[in-house]
């Protein structure tokens, strides 16, 4: 059987990730495609556990910076051997609200460990789970934080760990990402996301169907 394709969403906070994500899984369930949903860090039993620390304060324990990263390349390994690779084999598409990216843009470009250290262990990590395309949902800091500002107050939501940072440091993780976008310049796909919703929604579904036809 053929292998399927791997779809990640990257970007900084606010850049509607989710949203669109999901706007794409019901175009391609449209068309006629088997499509597997995930997230990170999530996606598994053990994932989701370390989501509520990661995310969630799910311990009193402060999280040492070092103890972040293994925790999120944990919940990655996990989530690659029991649902992505599975479902890459059967010939389905798979979606993932952020992967690997998020590590090195978050820990390595944010929290200032070395980048490359961060390439090399979330390469251990997936193994062979390569994204396809990856899907740079990019907006600038200020209007991705009045985007969260929004939805928190609709939702009653408070922050989470990561959103409470300084904006100093998601400024470092935009850029980032801008820097692995000029590295993997034939995976990533930079995407305005700082348009209205249904103008992203267009151009991921433009670039999509360009990687489903390849």
């Amino acid at each position: 059987m053929k292998r399927g394709k791997f779809i990640t969403f990257e970007g900084p906070e606010g850049g509607g990730k989710t949203t669109q994500a999901k706007r794409l899984i019901q175009r391609l369930r449209d068309a006629g495609f088997e499509v597997v949903y995930t997230r990170e860090p999530g996606g598994t039993e053990l994932g989701e556990a370390i989501r509520g620390i990661l995310q969630h304060d799910a311990i009193k324990e402060a999280l040492t910076d070092e103890s972040e990263v293994f925790l999120f390349l944990a919940s990655r390994a996990q989530l690659v051997r029991n649902v992505i690779l599975p479902a890459l084999a059967e010939g389905k598409i798979v979606i993932s609200d952020r992967f690997a990216d998020s590590t090195t843009a978050y820990q390595g470009y944010g929290r200032g460990f070395p980048v490359e250290t961060m390439i090399a262990m979330n390469a251990f990590a997936i193994g062979e789970a390569i994204p396809d395309v990856t899907l740079l949902l990019d907006v600038e800091i200020s209007a991705g934080f009045e985007r969260l500002a929004v939805r928190q107050k609709e939702l009653f939501e408070k922050a989470d760990r990561i959103e409470r940072e300084q904006r100093e440091f998601h400024e470092r993780v935009r850029n980032g990402y801008l820097e692995l976008a000029k590295r993997f310049p034939d995976r990533y796909r930079r995407i305005d996301a700082g348009r209205e919703p249904h103008l992203v929604e267009a151009d991921v579904w433009k670039t999509v169907n360009d990687v489903l036809r390849g």
